[in-house]
């Protein structure tokens, strides 16, 4: 299955090793899922994992060499039809069109309620935590 995860989800699993985000990147690589990817949520993940004093405990080449684990994990996809706007942040349209280019089930995020209306094309947006629920499940 497929998922595109939010940079809100990876920056909770790099500020603390507790918690369903940490278990969800720990994870990888996972048989019952795989992340999804483009160019500028790759660009977006490297400028907010390397804002100063966001991740204390990691330097910039520790946050590159995550980023670069994670990514071989992760799908390429290109978006070559724009859904905009849809939704009330075009960072969240960014997301969601990736979702539709990358055949992903589900957008893993802390900010579901952004995503309302994703699920008329479906995609559901879940926590962490509930997506963990449903890969333990399968």
């Amino acid at each position: 299955m497929r998922v595109v995860i939010d940079t809100n989800v990876l920056v909770s699993g790099l500020r603390s090793r507790r918690g369903p985000s940490f278990s969800l990147i720990a994870n990888l690589p996972a048989a019952q899922f795989q992340p999804v990817v483009s160019s500028p949520l790759c660009f977006e993940y490297e400028d907010v994992l390397k804002r100063p004093g966001l991740l204390r405990a990691l330097t910039s080449e520790d946050v590159d060499d995550f980023l670069n684990y994670f990514l071989q994990q992760s799908i390429e996809c290109k978006i070559h039809f724009l859904w905009r706007p849809y939704l009330a942040d075009p960072k969240d349209d960014m997301l969601l069109e990736l979702a539709l280019a990358g055949s992903a089930q589900f957008i893993v995020t802390f900010n579901i309620h952004d995503f309302a209306g994703a699920e008329n094309l479906g995609i559901r947006a879940v926590t962490p935590r509930d997506f963990l629920a449903i890969i333990l499940k399968l």
